[in-house]
């Protein structure tokens, strides 16, 4: 299931939605992740200030990984066919 993520609210969205798909609560995650519960609370609300570092161990504990890819163009006919 690939996810594009274009901002810090998309990745915080992205990281809340594979935690509960985990059925993990905030307090686990971060506990795996070796982080405080806060901190998992302020990344998955977009707050800004979070380190790579810590998003990172997210996506481990949650047995994600990142992929790069180039930026996807959307022509304004395409968004047509989404619907």
């Amino acid at each position: 299931m690939d996810q594009i993520a274009r901002t810090t609210k998309d990745i915080g969205n992205l990281l809340r939605n594979a935690r509960k798909a985990k059925g993990l609560t905030q307090a686990e995650l971060a506990s795996r992740a070796g982080v405080w519960q806060r901190t998992i609370s302020n990344i998955e609300t977009s707050a800004s200030g979070a380190k790579l570092d810590t998003v990172f161990d997210l996506l481990a504990a949650l047995d994600l990984e990142l992929h790069i890819a180039p930026r996807s163009k959307m022509k304004p006919g395409d968004l047509e066919d989404i619907f």
